[in-house]
This record gives C-alpha cells, structure tokens and sequence, in this order.
C-alpha cells in the first residue's frame, strides 16, 4: 500500500508538472503575438513621427526653401534685368559709333590740372543710350597708342534723345617743367558698348601729360544739359 501511495503521488506530481509546463507554452504563445504587436506599433510610431516631422519640416522648409531660392533667383534676375535695363538707359539700344558725332577740347581751368572733354551728339533718328565708360587711347608722336584707365566713378544712365549730347572727360596732371616724356597727338575714342573706334586730333591748348599716359583716367559719359 506504502508503494502503491508514493506511486500514486509520483504520477500526480508529474501531470501537475506537465499541466504547468503546458501553462508555461501556451502563455508563450500569447505572449509572442503581444510582443510582436507591441514591435509593430512601437515601430510604426517612430515612423509616424518621422512622417510628421518630415511632414510638418517640409512645409515649413518649402516654403522657408521655396521662398528664400526663389526670392534669391527673382532678385537675381530682376537685378540682372535692372543692370542690363540701366545700361542700355531704360531699355534703348546703345549708341553706335556711326550715329555719333564726336569730337574733344581742352577743359582745363588752369595750368596744373588737366581736363579733356569729349561730347557725343546723337545724329541718328532714334533715342539711344551712351551709358558707361567709352575706351580710350592717347596717341603719341613717336606713333604709339596708349590705354588710358578708368577713374573711380560710377556710370550714370546716359540716354540720347536725336540731336542730344552726352559728355566725358579725361583727367590728368599738366606736366609744366619743359621736359615731359610725353607728346600726345590723338586720342582714340570708342563710345561705350561699341566696337567702332573714332580718332580725334588732341585738342588745341591743351597741356602735356605729367607722368605717363596711365596717370591720365577716363570719366564716364553723362549727360550735357
């Protein structure tokens, strides 16, 4: 009877071991799909939010990017077709050589400075812009031509209604010692944006030039009323 007890309670223990270990694996099982669940959401969620960050960023940076590139190339091109509209004097051609009649005097107003104008009367029939600085070369006795520079000054919108005139001038030291090292005979002129070169014969009274002919500076054009 003794065995048969101590059996009986081995068996029973064994089931209750089993029963539990059965318990244990099914809330496993349970378990898994609640974690995996929870994963998802939790995963899902970070994605959400990345979404919305990106979501509500890219609103905001578009039109924060949007407006800021956009505003940038507007001004850029606005600024592009103010430059371009300026130079060409509110929207008329430049002035062509073959239009222009031109010619140079002496300008100075005493025996130091030295100043050259240089007028450009508008002969065609329609408005015309000499906006900018007009190139400019000195010719010298010994048949030289030198490039003159241009002076620190800022090119005003220059427009030229038929039978007006716009007016430059050259600036330079008169050298009065008797032994300057230069003897100019000409000055070349080419009207601003042009190619076609005029020569002028320097100017009657007008004084030698102190230093070298890249001491003397050209002015930009403006007009003469």
């Amino acid at each position: 009877m003794k065995n048969t007890r101590v059996t009986a309670l081995a068996v029973i223990g064994i089931a209750a071991a089993l029963s539990l270990t059965a318990c244990d694996d099914g809330g496993s099982e349970k378990g898994s799909p609640a974690q995996g669940s929870s994963s998802s959401a939790s995963s899902s969620q970070p994605a959400s939010g990345d979404s919305g960050t990106a979501a509500g960023s890219d609103p905001g940076g578009s039109k924060a990017g949007g407006a800021t590139p956009g505003s940038g190339e507007d001004a850029e091109t606005h600024a592009g077709g103010s430059n371009s509209t300026a130079q060409a004097g509110g929207g008329s051609t430049f002035c062509k050589t073959e239009d222009l009649a031109i010619d140079a005097v002496d300008a100075a107003s005493d025996q130091r400075s030295g100043r050259i104008d240089i007028t450009m009367v508008n002969r065609g029939s329609t408005t015309c812009s000499a906006t900018g600085f007009a190139g400019v070369d000195i010719k010298d006795a010994d048949h030289t031509s030198n490039p003159v520079p241009r002076g620190h000054a800022q090119p005003r919108v220059t427009v030229l209604k038929p039978g007006d005139a716009a007016v430059f001038d050259l600036a330079y030291d008169i050298d009065d010692s008797g032994d300057s090292l230069t003897n100019p005979t000409g000055i070349l002129v080419t009207p601003p944006n042009e190619t076609h070169t005029v020569s002028l014969a320097w100017p009657t009274g007008a004084g030698k030039v102190k230093g070298a002919y890249t001491d003397v500076e050209v002015y930009p054009t403006h007009t003469a009323k």
